[in-house]
């Protein structure tokens, strides 16, 4: 009888206390509550944030923070890239080239091709070192210019070739940049 009237009466105690216990919790929340309304809050209010010359210097350290810098830096002519911006960059040991003067229309075709670069081969491959990227880079470029179609050249491959008709064979798969890309031509 002692065996079970034990265990139930610590459970009851057990409610009570949690009972107790809660309203503790519920009483401190609402003094917690009383004291924000009390004190005047103000707004935080958010700005648009215009990149300076210093943010940008901030950024080329957060982009490297463990590894080396690359040999180049491609940018325009913004005033963002400021003295402060330009001293980073030589820290780095890193050249800067910059595209031609009042000639926004050149970013577009370079960020064009990394993007086309990077979605077409880079981000479906594991690199491992960097002699495995240039050969990868060329493997590429070589498919790239001899076989990718492009529909700025009307479906045709910068180093243009023949049209083939059906009864030179059967269509045949060449792997390309280690089978990523397939070229596909007629073979007797």
């Amino acid at each position: 009888m002692r065996t079970i009237a034990l265990p139930v009466l610590s459970s009851l105690l057990g409610l009570l206390r949690t009972r107790a216990l809660l309203h503790l919790e519920v009483l401190a929340l609402r003094r917690q509550l009383a004291m924000v309304n009390q004190t005047p809050r103000k707004r935080l209010r958010f700005h648009c944030g215009h990149p300076t010359a210093q943010w940008t210097a901030q950024q080329m350290i957060v982009a490297f923070p463990w590894d080396p810098a690359p040999q180049y830096l491609l940018r325009d002519r913004n005033k963002t890239y400021g003295a402060s911006f330009r001293q980073r960059v030589h820290s780095l040991g890193m050249q800067e080239i910059l595209t031609a003067p009042r000639s926004p229309w050149q970013n577009p075709y370079v960020e064009r091709l990394i993007g086309s670069i990077r979605r077409e081969c880079i981000d479906h491959i594991i690199v491992f070192n960097e002699t495995h990227l240039k050969r990868t880079l060329r493997a590429y470029f070589s498919y790239y210019h001899k076989a990718r179609t492009h529909l700025a050249l009307d479906k045709q491959c910068p180093e243009p070739r023949p049209v083939e008709q059906p009864d030179l064979g059967t269509v045949i798969a060449f792997p390309h940049v280690g089978g990523l890309h397939h070229e596909y031509r007629r073979t007797a």
